[in-house]
């Protein structure tokens, strides 16, 4: 199959391409920044379209910034789409297209309320892809993971790994909270299934993440078994810490309400639709496999 992925240099991109690689699929990158040819999309297969700005923790980026690329690059790819002979397109949204925290479990039902600009930008697109009428031999595919870990990855998961190696105790362990995660290679197994489905799979929005959903304190222990040492916790008082995060949003310190939030919070993503659609059990990685792999790469 000819494939055409945007963001093949980003962490999902260089990792999912030669996956797909593997299975004899022809994978050719595309920039949404460049000016197009004709033949860039009409030789396609499928299009993969990874390419977006990623949630600014720093709170540095404008709004604008990411409507001009999360929303009007990928209205711009998808007409591309519309007007061609490409059969299938899979658009990466991201949950926080639907909620920046929840309450439950969280599945494709939910009535999105996204509060960042990073959330209402991939929103958005995803609203304008499904506001088309396609053609009757085309599929769209709208996923929406959650985090996604493996080698290479970078964000709060390194923040816990850093903390644990360095021999300091959680700070945080009176937190009690479960959470989605979601393993590049589980990913990479999903999105190879997406492309190989029969017809009869539907078009739609379908969350992605892992099987299970874990604790923080047990991704704690997970990173101290990985380095052969064992985990400490601190559980200082939920408010204090609170206190302090609070200070962090006007001092700009490493913990602030964002981060505590990140690193605290209830966020459980079912994967059930997709699952059932794709006709699977389980995916191949367990979250607590999905995990140590990652975890294990930081410390190389």
């Amino acid at each position: 199959m000819q494939l055409l992925i945007t963001g093949a240099s980003g962490f999902v991109g260089h990792i999912l391409s030669p996956y797909l690689m593997q299975f004899h699929n022809s994978v050719r990158p595309i920039s949404l920044r460049d000016q197009w040819r004709r033949n860039d999309i009409s030789e396609a297969d499928c299009i993969i379209h990874l390419a977006g700005k990623a949630h600014d923790t720093s709170n540095t980026s404008f709004p604008e910034e990411y409507f001009s690329i999360n929303t009007v690059l990928t209205k711009r790819l998808f007409d591309r789409f519309l007007d061609g002979p490409t059969k299938i397109f899979i658009y990466f949204s991201s949950v926080k297209a639907v909620a920046d925290s929840v309450n439950g479990v969280l599945d494709e039902n939910a009535v999105p309320s996204p509060r960042t600009p990073y959330g209402l930008s991939k929103l958005r697109a995803e609203e304008y892809i499904l506001s088309q009428k396609l053609s009757a031999d085309k599929r769209v595919f709208v996923l929406r993971p959650t985090m996604i870990h493996g080698p290479g990855n970078r964000g709060n998961l390194n923040l816990l790994y850093n903390i644990v190696e360095r021999g300091f105790p959680w700070p945080l362990a009176a937190f009690e909270n479960q959470r989605s995660f979601l393993s590049i290679d589980n990913l990479c197994y999903i999105v190879k299934l997406i492309i190989e489905a029969p017809p009869e799979v539907p078009s739609g929005i379908y969350n992605c993440a892992d099987d299970e959903s874990l604790p923080t304190n047990e991704l704690v222990a997970l990173i101290a078994e990985s380095i052969g040492k064992k985990p400490k916790f601190w559980r200082i008082p939920k408010q204090i810490i609170k206190r302090i995060a609070t200070m962090g949003d006007t001092f700009n310190l490493p913990m602030d309400s964002e981060r505590l939030g990140k690193l605290t919070e209830n966020y459980v993503v079912s994967n059930k639709k997709l699952k059932s659609v794709l006709g699977i059990e389980k995916l191949p990685f367990s979250a607590r496999e999905g995990l140590q792999k990652t975890f294990k790469s930081f410390a190389n």
